[in-house]
């Protein structure tokens, strides 16, 4: 068993998660839809030419809601980007990031089976993703 004393000296709040978007609760009528069910729609328009490929290291801000607008995870929110290989998570941005440029933002409806099916968070998610940087 181990015993600490810890003595508070200081803290800095840190960033605030952002804002949700008005339309998370459907996918809007102007939103791009693929074959597989995802939806998108160019929040920012991007001022790179090239898209990553499947097996392409990214490097992106990103926040994610359920459609009822419960915030559940942020990048923004921690303040510090995240960086992955685009073949090592959930379909849905697989997909979604593959069809982005850098510094570009798109919001992304990613259909249960292309996210986390039943585990939490469940069901249709909402991300909008920002990508950084292509690797």
């Amino acid at each position: 068993m181990l015993v600490f004393d810890v003595e508070l000296l200081s803290f800095k709040e840190g960033p605030k998660p952002p804002k949700v978007p008005e339309d998370v609760a459907s996918v809007p009528t102007d939103a791009e839809k693929t074959k597989s069910g995802l939806a998108s729609k160019v929040i920012i328009k991007g001022r790179g030419k090239e898209h990553p490929t499947a097996s392409s290291y990214v490097e992106v801000h990103y926040s994610g809601w359920t459609t009822d607008g419960q915030f559940f995870d942020s990048s923004v929110a921690r303040g510090k980007t995240i960086s992955f290989p685009l073949n090592g998570v959930i379909p849905g941005w697989s997909e979604g990031v593959h069809l982005m440029v850098e510094g570009e933002t798109r919001r992304l409806w990613i259909p249960a089976e292309l996210a986390y099916g039943n585990n939490p968070p469940a069901g249709m998610l909402v991300f909008d993703i920002q990508l950084v940087d292509i690797k």
